[in-house]
């Protein structure tokens, strides 16, 4: 049985992960965490989620419940995410990371820390996503720079940061496919007479609407044809399933820093 700690316990990813764990097999909930000062801190867990008395308050600090964990399942932010992946490391439990909007000291940090401890960091838990991954990286490949590459990618109206974590995933991979420098191939908004379009160019583009879930498009857009890839997420459930499959599966793996191309088995899927 893994044994796990929730953090951002009251949001909505930290609710519908306890929800989903509640009723799965070989993976319990040991401990929930919240921000100081947040109107649940002491409350039981489950109040709110309507799964009853659950006997696990939930706690203002990582280090009062980690210690009965196995792994901690974090959907805060950056910030939060850092200090949560310290506390693991410093205890040597496993770490699943859903945040978004890591810097690039950030990430050399995490990448240091994962050196005494196991952690899943992915922008985007949801299984379909990552096999879409898999599938455009294969296109790329195969069609490099005879077609045009856009990503559209919409989100509802709270969603604080853009490109979201995952457009930029999708991107970058298609960029590592077909040889192109980052920095110089990314378009993320038009404007104006732009003149024509340049082959090198990947197009990133930004929604956000109303209650949006999650919508990615991929278009590689030739002449006389284009393919179009699109992932839609209806609800917050892909998400959640597919961290506690992470969870699952990190507790079992050696030291490093992995994503769900590794819990899925895709990374050398050819």
């Amino acid at each position: 049985m893994v044994k796990a700690v929730v953090t951002g316990a009251a949001g909505r990813m930290g609710g519908k992960i306890i929800s989903l764990i509640s009723a799965s097999e070989n993976i319990k909930v040991v401990g929930a965490v919240e921000i100081a000062g947040h109107p649940v801190i002491g409350q039981d867990m489950g109040q709110g989620l309507g799964l009853g008395k659950t006997g696990i308050p939930v706690s203002d600090k990582l280090s009062d419940c980690i210690e009965q964990a196995d792994v901690v399942i974090d959907f805060t932010n950056h910030e939060a995410s850092l200090h949560y992946l310290k506390v693991a490391e410093e205890k040597n439990r496993a770490i699943v990371i859903g945040s978004t909007g890591f810097t690039e000291n950030e990430m050399a940090e995490i990448r240091e820390m994962t050196g005494q401890t196991r952690c899943v960091l992915t922008p985007n838990m949801s299984v379909g996503v990552n096999v879409m991954l898999k599938v455009i990286e294969y296109c790329a490949g195969i069609l490099k720079d005879d077609y045009d590459v856009e990503i559209i990618e919409a989100h509802h109206h709270l969603k604080k940061d853009a490109p979201s974590g995952t457009a930029m995933q999708m991107a970058k991979v298609i960029a590592k496919k077909m040889g192109r420098d980052m920095e110089k191939s990314f378009v993320y908004s038009r404007r104006g007479l732009i003149g024509e379009r340049t082959r090198q160019e990947i197009g990133i583009q930004t929604i956000r609407a109303g209650d949006i879930v999650g919508d990615h498009t991929v278009i590689f857009g030739g002449i006389g044809e284009r393919l179009e890839f699109i992932h839609r997420a209806h609800n917050r459930d892909n998400f959640a399933k597919g961290a506690i499959r992470a969870a699952q599966w990190v507790v079992h793996q050696p030291n490093g820093l992995y994503d769900m191309q590794d819990v899925l088995g895709l990374r050398d899927v050819k």
